[in-house]
């Protein structure tokens, strides 16, 4: 290993880890397992469990795999405390053995090994994100945290990348669901993997010192109430960038407010004051940076022209405001009115940067508001989202499951009278296939004897349950999807920076068709196993299954 891969390790790792993960974040269930493991002789039988999801969230047909790095923090740092044990003795029945709590409290994950996609990868139904492979006690009781750590990650990124394919690339956007969140963990998450999925900031001031996340933030409605009239802005002085003097800035602003009456078309009589003393002083506050909310009182005839005036004035000393926040309101045809504005006032006064401020729009926007702004011709630059973003209002949970499909090198397989929830037995190697377009075709599960696809050749690729659903397929390009991140103690793959995980993410999902990624009605992405896979499957599932007697 690479000294420059060690050094990635540590930067990685050696970050804190939320208190809250540890051993004891489980379920009681998986506790009373491992006794019953333990009592009955199993505890150094070696089993691998599969974590993988069975249907794509949001009615669409892609997800995007997060919450990789800490499972691996979790798997290294995984141990029953002192303190830990002491409880289980109060809350497991009197029965146990002391010994078992002894057995407990010397566990570790140095026989564990942990196989996974890369996190940020855009990832489908059946395919294992992780598989785990180790005594069949400690890997049991890994189930219920490395859930926790991948469902809501795992939504929640994809959740993002589905309100960046409803912008587009060129839009900029924000999270603002700090306040809505399910509590602060539910929020530095929501913050953490919205960015791994494609957005470009959040107004949660923690979740960009953790993470280094860009952080971004105007002023509320209340700090607009808070002003009455002029005579309540201090007057300050302004540093002049363009002659170098420090000159009143009030004084311009009400100069201004007057030339561009006519323009725009309102009243002095009309437009708040209070407003306008609430934008001054901002302003003064933040000449580099502003950016005002202008609904508060109203948008055209109040909000616009007080931020027109402002922001003029700004110019006069050298500073380009950045725009306006709509928060309410018809956004697409106020919108509009405000660009149109904007454009009138870069015509009038020779400064075309004016046309191309900025206009962010918030006000509960979810994914269908989006759609529904670009049928309608919006000229919004930027959206701030929150609610509907961090709680994944569309659906809750990603139902992401966790199987074991292998026993001491013997398979295993789950039946069930619902055919998603058979599971594929025994330990798998999944490939991507794409073809010569670059786009991905297929992914591919295969049993580890098999030799792996090759560009060039023709490949048979099987659905998982229905006999007669299979297709060749001839890869331009084969892609190994599982990599091993954790063995024996030992992380061995890099971890990327949460920024080059948010770029995977984005390229990842550029290797799928348009009408895979589409909101409505997309097209499903085929997941596939081998026709080696395919019999041993099927042969064990009738093994398995009993058969009925007719009387």
């Amino acid at each position: 290993m690479s000294a420059s891969g060690d050094t990635n390790f540590s930067r990685v790792l050696n970050k804190e880890q939320n208190g809250v993960i540890q051993a004891t974040l489980t379920d009681l269930y998986q506790i009373t397992m491992a006794y019953a493991y333990w009592k009955s002789g199993k505890r150094n039988e070696t089993a691998v469990f599969d974590l993988y999801f069975r249907k794509n969230p949001f009615k669409g047909e892609f997800t995007i795999f997060a919450g990789l790095e800490e499972c691996i923090k979790f798997v290294k740092s995984f141990k029953f405390s002192v303190s830990d044990i002491n409880y289980l003795k109060t809350v497991l029945p009197e029965n146990i053995e002391s010994e078992f709590f002894d057995y407990l409290q010397n566990l570790t994950t140095n026989e564990v090994r942990l196989i996974a996609i890369d996190e940020g990868m855009v990832v489908f139904p059946k395919v294992p994100l992780i598989s785990v492979e180790g005594p069949l006690p400690v890997v049991q009781l890994m189930e219920t945290p490395l859930l926790n750590l991948v469902n809501y990650a795992s939504l929640v990124a994809t959740n993002g990348m589905r309100f960046r394919q409803a912008a587009g690339r060129d839009k900029t956007l924000l999270e603002f669901g700090l306040r809505r969140a399910q509590g602060p963990d539910g929020a530095l998450s929501a913050s953490r993997y919205c960015y791994l999925g494609g957005f470009d900031g959040t107004s949660n001031v923690l979740a960009g010192k953790m993470y280094n996340i860009p952080v971004r933030g105007t002023h509320a409605h209340a700090f607009v109430n808070s002003y009455s009239s002029l005579s309540e802005v201090q007057e300050k002085e302004l540093l002049n960038k363009k002659t170098n003097q420090v000159l009143k800035f009030s004084a311009v602003c009400v100069k201004w407010r007057k030339k561009l009456a006519p323009i725009l078309e309102f009243l002095d009589d009309q437009a708040s004051e209070g407003e306008l003393a609430a934008f001054i002083a901002y302003a003064q506050a933040f000449p580099d940076g502003f950016l005002a909310l202008i609904d508060t009182y109203d948008v055209i005839r109040s909000g616009l022209p007080n931020f027109c005036t402002v922001a003029m004035a700004l110019s006069d000393f050298g500073y380009e405001p950045r725009g306006i926040r709509l928060d309410s309101g018809d956004l697409a045809y106020l919108s509009q009115v405000v660009r149109q504005s904007f454009k009138k006032v870069a015509d009038k006064f020779e400064v075309p940067w004016f046309a191309k401020l900025n206009i962010v729009a918030s006000n509960d926007i979810n994914e269908d508001t989006i759609h529904s702004l670009n049928q309608q011709g919006h000229e919004i630059d930027s959206f701030g989202v929150g609610t509907h973003l961090v709680t994944c209002q569309k659906q809750p949970a990603l139902g992401g499951v966790y199987k074991l499909v292998e026993i001491n090198e013997n398979p295993r397989m789950k039946l069930s009278e619902d055919v998603e929830k058979v599971t594929i037995p025994g330990r798998k190697h999944a490939y991507r296939l794409f073809g010569i377009d670059g786009n991905a075709l297929v992914d591919l599960m295969m049993q580890p004897s098999e030799k792996a696809p090759q560009p060039g050749e023709r490949v048979l690729c099987r659905h998982p349950i229905q006999e007669s659903r299979r297709a060749y397929v001839i890869p331009a390009k084969v892609e190994l999807l599982h990599k091993c991140y954790w063995d024996k103690g030992k992380v061995v793959q890099p971890l990327p920076s949460l920024s080059e995980l948010r770029t995977k993410a984005l390229k990842s999902l550029q290797t799928l068709r348009i009408d895979h990624k589409r909101a409505l009605n997309p097209t499903p992405y085929k997941v596939s196993v081998s026709s080696q896979l395919y019999t041993f499957m099927h042969d064990l599932w009738l093994k398995n299954a009993p058969i009925g007697e007719l009387c």
